[in-house]
């Protein structure tokens, strides 16, 4: 990875961990990891596995830093390797095969979806929960797909607009 896509990938994971200790927490102590959605973005514009574990990797220390669930540091990590997985299989066998929006939201959906149940199912594992399983998954995971796949959906068009113009205009010659 060339240094000028690690501190993309670095700014776009800074972004999410703001977002993600902005949002107020409920639901039992927990709140939607809106860090996701730029995790999301990172891995549609990567696309390849090395990237994918170190934003991963990066992800999940990011969100284990900034949780308000008790005990969840592990939880997120194992949640962003696990996520960081899925998202780059989903990523390898539809990128190029259908519109990038749909594949956007798809990814936005599925990788929050995977992202949740991967974080209360191993929370539930190491530390237990705070409330029944799918009284979170319903009150947090959900809410936080639908918020993930407006921001995916929105944001990747205008982080890979200015992406594709820093390029073109670092490539000129002056």
């Amino acid at each position: 990875m060339s240094l000028r896509d690690s501190i993309q990938v670095a700014l776009l994971l800074a972004i999410g961990t703001i977002l993600h200790l902005v949002v107020p927490g409920y639901g039992s102590g927990m709140k939607p990891d809106l860090l996701l959605g730029m995790f999301f973005i990172v891995l549609l514009l990567k696309r390849d596995f090395r990237s994918t574990l170190l934003a991963s990797l990066l992800a999940g220390l990011l969100s284990a830093f900034a949780t308000t669930f008790p005990g969840g540091q592990l939880p997120n990590i194992i949640d962003k390797l696990i996520t960081g997985l899925v998202v780059f299989a989903m990523v390898k066998l539809l990128y190029g095969r259908i519109n990038n929006y749909v594949l956007t939201g798809i990814i936005g959906v599925l990788g929050t979806l995977v992202s949740g149940a991967a974080f209360l199912g191993s929370a539930l594992a190491i530390v237990g929960l705070p409330a029944p399983f799918m009284a979170l998954f319903t009150t947090v995971v959900l809410p936080a797909a639908v918020l993930n796949t407006i921001a995916v959906i929105i944001l990747y068009p205008v982080v890979l607009f200015s992406k594709n113009t820093i390029e073109r205009s670092s490539n000129r010659t002056v």
